[in-house]
């Protein structure tokens, strides 16, 4: 098998996990925050960790909202929409998004009326939201890379950075102690959890790719290290899904190549061995 996905396979794969999401952001939301709390404490989660937690749970559970990009590009596409088409259409998206946030910034009543005010981070009220950079660098992917590839580094942030940010809250520090990123606030378990996510996504996506374990390992890599260090300081909803396109791009060239080679330099070596 080495054939990529076809659309209508990634249609199917994108709107399942769009189904998944849904189901389980419905769950969180008619879950009580008394059975939310002792469900944390049933799993393990130390009971000082249990606010933060529930508030990361919260954000989270609202970027789930992000695998209706992915789904929609991909439902697009089988329906026989060109990649083009996406594209202008993500790029309007995004133009729209830039200039609402930058009215909050600017614009009192826009502020006061913004309804996404609940779930910003303290940072986020003074300055860009993620939201910004991240239908960025959904864009840009899609503008950039074949749509397997975008629609799998997107999956890396929106399910990755969440399952970082969960399991990080959770349990992060309990079991090693060294803390990582550019503040010293990421934890190993939390980067764990978001490799082994990507990974998981990558090879279910390349299905049908022969040697898919290389690229997929790294672009997993890639994603994790961009969301522990932010490289170039850059918010990671913007880096994560073009950074880890590159690497994903560059392991299939790679891997495109070690057999090309192998097809010519294999009857070679059995007619000089003979």
């Amino acid at each position: 098998m080495n054939e990529l996905p076809t659309h209508e396979f990634l249609a199917m794969y994108m709107v399942g996990v769009a189904v998944c999401g849904l189901v389980y952001s419905l769950k969180m939301y008619f879950t009580s925050p008394a059975m939310l709390k002792q469900a944390m404490k049933d799993v393990g989660v130390k009971l000082g960790k249990i606010g933060k937690t529930l508030k990361e749970i919260e954000r989270k559970t609202f970027h789930l909202c992000g695998l209706l990009v992915p789904m929609i590009f991909a439902l697009l596409l089988e329906a026989g929409y060109s990649k083009r088409f996406c594209s202008g259409i993500c790029w309007y998206l995004t133009i729209s998004g830039w200039t609402l946030d930058v009215a909050r910034l600017n614009v009192r009543f826009v502020s006061d009326n913004f309804p996404l005010n609940p779930i910003l981070r303290e940072k986020e009220k003074t300055q860009l939201s993620g939201a910004c950079y991240f239908s960025l660098g959904c864009t840009l992917a899609i503008t950039l890379f074949p749509p397997a590839v975008a629609m799998t580094s997107i999956l890396f942030l929106v399910l990755g950075d969440m399952s970082a940010a969960i399991i990080g809250r959770s349990f992060g520090g309990d079991v090693v102690v060294v803390k990582l990123g550019r503040e010293g606030k990421k934890s190993v378990e939390g980067s764990m959890a978001m490799f082994i996510t990507c990974c998981a996504l990558g090879f279910t996506v390349f299905s049908t790719v022969h040697l898919r374990e290389y690229p997929v390992f790294i672009g997993a890599a890639v994603a994790t290290i961009t969301e522990l260090y932010e490289p170039f300081g850059l918010n990671d909803n913007l880096t994560i899904p073009l950074l880890s396109s590159l690497a994903l791009t560059w392991g299939f060239a790679r891997v495109h190549n070690c057999e090309r080679e192998n097809l010519v330099t294999g009857p070679l070596m059995w007619y000089n061995n003979h």
